[in-house]
């Protein structure tokens, strides 16, 4: 993915992602979970310098090209726990991130809940779920990323 002009400071955060296969509207967390088609890797890239300008982080999240997903999406059946699944990230070739969606603070099925509340859900919607330590602006030195690195984000049962 090409690293945006003017950003000397594009980090990485590798997640787990999930498209829903139903729509929410208004849902429960078990309506939310019954609505998950399945999994994904995803690759949540943040243009921070442009995320820390102002107080509203979406340019810094919508950089061109900034969401790499997948490739494979794992059905939500093929998951035997969507909450104890282990989340590393390589930034070429070296690990960044090695977490566990355990450490997660909502679960995929609260966040659409939540998310419901407020707008409706449709099926092909893909969400993310968030990132564990080790993103590069935490790094003392701050590390991001340049042109010609490669992130790789694996996630247990899904892949790479």
């Amino acid at each position: 993915m090409p690293v945006p002009p003017r950003e000397p400071r594009l980090d990485w955060e590798g997640e787990l992602a999930f498209v829903l296969g139903g729509c929410l509207r208004d849902a429960t967390v078990e309506q939310a979970q019954a609505a998950i088609l399945g999994y994904l890797c995803f690759n949540d890239l943040t243009a921070r310098g442009y995320q820390r300008a102002g107080n509203q982080w979406t340019l810094g999240k919508n950089a061109d090209f900034s969401a790499p997903i997948g490739p494979w999406l794992v059905t939500a059946d093929e998951i035997s726990d969507p909450g104890r699944l282990r989340i590393v990230t390589r930034v070429n070739g070296e690990v960044v991130q090695d977490g566990c969606t355990a450490d997660m603070i909502f679960s995929a099925a609260e966040i659409a809940a939540y998310a419901s509340g407020c707008l409706t859900l449709r099926p092909g919607d893909v969400i993310a779920t968030g990132t564990p330590d080790g993103v590069g602006f935490t790094r003392r030195p701050p590390q991001f990323l340049y042109p010609g690195d490669t992130v790789e984000v694996e996630i247990d049962q899904i892949g790479c």
